[in-house]
């Protein structure tokens, strides 16, 4: 009989949901400059170890100041885990046994846009078996990008077909480059770093990354986190659309929305 891989996954039992304060970095290299950095703060949840051991600082599924809410990710159910595990099965990846970690915003006063939330699955050593991106625009539409293979570890630069419409200031064509960083050994030095380029024919046309120091997520530093940028995820489409303005004055060319990929994830 055959056996379900994802049914044996095993949580860390020192994972902890962690916080994470920083900044969003974005700049546009033509046809004209443009660049912003805006402060920030994001969640950084061990999926798999709060499936069993939940945790008394996360409001899930649950109204708060800061909550996470399942519904928010994948196709939108209960359970953004079983989604991801059923993604996994699908592609193949059996040996993604150990630890989800996802890094997403948090709902503030029970409202989030997430431009793009990162699942880090883990193999049992500790080694990433999948990253997937799930990207999320203004139009109400969700993809996901899957990377896997023998190339993918920290620090390395992966490459992935850019197909879903995200700023109507960039066409669909060209190529991602994602780049993560994950430090968790030392517990006074926490820290992440993500990268992700948007090059087409013509070469290097964006870059973005978003980084910040980690902490454990208690009621102490969730309070610091909110008080200190209130209401950050409305600030977050607020700045949106505040660009785009920018670089409509500035005569960058607009693209329609084009019709949604076929498939609901690009590997």
């Amino acid at each position: 009989m055959k056996t379900n891989a994802m049914q044996a996954a095993q949580p860390s039992p020192s994972a902890q949901p962690l916080i994470g304060t920083g900044r969003v970095w974005h700049q546009r290299l033509r046809p004209v400059q443009h660049s912003f950095s805006y402060a920030s703060y994001f969640l950084l949840l061990p999926m798999r170890t709060l499936r069993t051991q939940p945790s008394a600082a996360l409001r899930r599924n649950r109204f708060g100041a800061l909550s996470f809410y399942d519904r928010d990710h994948g196709d939108g159910g209960d359970d953004a885990l079983s989604w991801l595990e059923q993604l996994l099965e699908r592609e193949q990846i059996h040996d993604a046994l150990g630890e989800v970690w996802l890094h997403t915003l948090p709902r503030v006063l029970g409202y989030a846009f997430k431009p793009v939330s990162l699942w880090y699955a883990h193999r049992l050593d500790g080694t990433l078996a999948a990253v997937v991106a799930e990207v999320n625009n203004t139009f109400g539409e969700r993809h996901c990008y899957l990377l896997s293979g023998a190339d993918l570890a920290w620090g390395r630069v992966l490459q992935a077909r850019k197909v879903f419409h995200v700023s109507p200031f960039c066409a669909v064509q060209g190529s991602y480059s994602f780049r993560f960083e994950l430090s968790l050994d030392n517990p006074q030095a926490q820290h992440t770093a993500v990268r992700i380029d948007h090059a087409d024919e013509a070469g290097p046309l964006l870059q973005t990354a978003v980084s910040g120091k980690l902490e454990e997520l208690s009621a102490a530093s969730a309070r610091r986190a909110f008080w200190g940028m209130p209401l950050m995820t409305f600030t977050v489409v607020a700045r949106i659309h505040w660009q785009a303005l920018r670089l409509l004055l500035k005569r960058v060319p607009f693209h329609r929305q084009p019709p949604a990929p076929e498939r609901f994830v690009t590997r």
